[in-house]
């Protein structure tokens, strides 16, 4: 690709151009974090799927660099072309191995489909050719796709972000001119539900863990966790009680299965129940831009934010493996689900309270002044390597 500058491009709740020095940097910033939080006995060797962006990035970026692991990434990005930059994700991963690199870490990272047979049988060969003792210790799934090919029956699946039952009527803001105005959504019928829970529900995690079973590569007290969300209350109806929650019960249900699957081993499967976060999937769910933005100042205001790097550290570091490498799961602390709960300063009883009541009164003329847009859209740049201290966005980018 020839040298050129780039700026953002935006469709929407997209973001079409990426910045590759930006993106390193972001890369950089993360492993800076995670390398203040290191450990001494978390896991050495991890694969995440879906490790493009976001919690998936940050839970490789954490693997790597708080707990010294060999990473494996599985992805699905476009590189770039004449016309057009890599996406954030194909970036990056780019800035992710090198680092490991220079750092002495194995990382192995796979562009390819994970949902398909053949995607898993390539990424367990890189298991067994790469990590020591041809085995993992964790696996983070945090794929998220609007589709999904079943390799088994051959059909396209396709998700929606809609509520069930009854017509959703509330509060959205377009967070690029802070215009804030009601939002109506039809709720879905009974095959978009069914699909979406095929896209985004548990299936595949579940198969990934018994492709990976039957080759022998977990190794003994193997866990696995994948990433859910409750939320408010005013982001039910659009989420929790909506297609998407259908597909989060599913993935809760196939965490059984796994913890089954893996009893033989002595494994467990976990649910961690995440933050509400800037990400490209969230940017995408009407309703949730607002809220963030609220929940954003507030929490900024009490010294409790967190974004993605420092749930992810806190998951390893003080959840998961803060003692250690796990031979029982008794002292990861759980809710009465089983779930971990990454959500605990954001659902304080005292600041949703707070919420509530500034959700009550935001209007596009004070949104500024009651929420923090600003923080939201800095946030949503920011995972396209945009808007990031000490660089240069006017000079010439020669690609990689």
């Amino acid at each position: 690709m020839e040298r050129l500058i780039i700026k953002p491009k935006t469709r929407g709740f997209i973001c079409t151009t990426a910045h590759p020095v930006g993106c390193k940097k972001n890369i950089e910033e993360q492993v800076a974090f995670a390398k203040a939080h290191a450990i001494a006995n978390g896991p050495k060797r991890v694969l995440v799927v879906g490790a493009s962006t976001g919690y998936g990035m940050a839970s490789r970026i954490a693997a790597a660099f708080s707990c010294g692991a060999q990473t494996v990434g599985v992805f699905f990005e476009r590189p770039s072309s004449e016309k057009r930059t890599a996406t954030a994700g194909y970036y990056n991963n780019l800035a992710f191995e090198e680092i490991a690199k220079q750092n002495g870490l194995t990382a192995i990272s796979l562009n390819l489909d994970a949902f398909s047979d053949e995607g898993k049988a390539a990424t367990i060969a890189a298991i067994k050719d790469n990590m020591d003792g041809g085995q993992v210790d964790l696996v983070v799934y945090s794929l998220a796709a609007p589709k999904r090919v079943d390799p088994r029956s051959g059909q396209t699946y396709s998700s929606v972000i809609k509520p069930i039952g009854e017509v959703f009527k509330g509060k959205t803001v377009d967070f690029h001119t802070g215009e804030v105005s009601e939002v109506a959504i039809e709720p879905a019928g009974e095959e978009e539900i069914a699909q979406t829970i095929k896209v985004m529900g548990g299936e595949d995690w579940l198969w990934w863990m018994q492709a990976m079973q039957d080759a022998g590569v977990l190794a003994p007290h193997c866990i696995t966790v994948a990433y859910s969300y409750i939320g408010p209350k005013v982001t039910h109806a659009v989420y929790r009680d909506g297609t998407i929650g259908k597909a989060k019960d599913d993935l809760e249900e196939k965490a059984r299965q796994i913890d089954a699957l893996l009893a033989p081993i002595g494994g467990k499967a976990y649910i961690s129940v995440n933050k509400a976060l800037v990400t490209q999937a969230s940017a995408a769910i009407p309703v949730v831009p607002l809220y963030m933005s609220i929940l954003f100042k507030q929490m900024k205001q009490a010294g409790t934010h967190e974004g993605c790097i420092e749930q992810m550290v806190r998951l390893f570091v003080d959840k998961l493996y803060k003692n250690g490498m796990p031979t029982s799961f008794e002292n990861i602390p759980t809710d009465e689900g089983g779930r971990v709960r990454m959500d605990d300063l954001e659902m304080n009883e005292h600041l949703q309270q707070s919420i509530a009541q500034m959700w009550d009164e935001v209007n596009s003329e004070n949104v500024e002044e009651l929420t923090d847009l600003k923080g939201y859209r800095d946030d949503f740049y920011k995972l396209f390597g945009f808007g990031l201290e000490g660089i240069d966005y006017d000079a010439d980018v020669q690609d990689f």
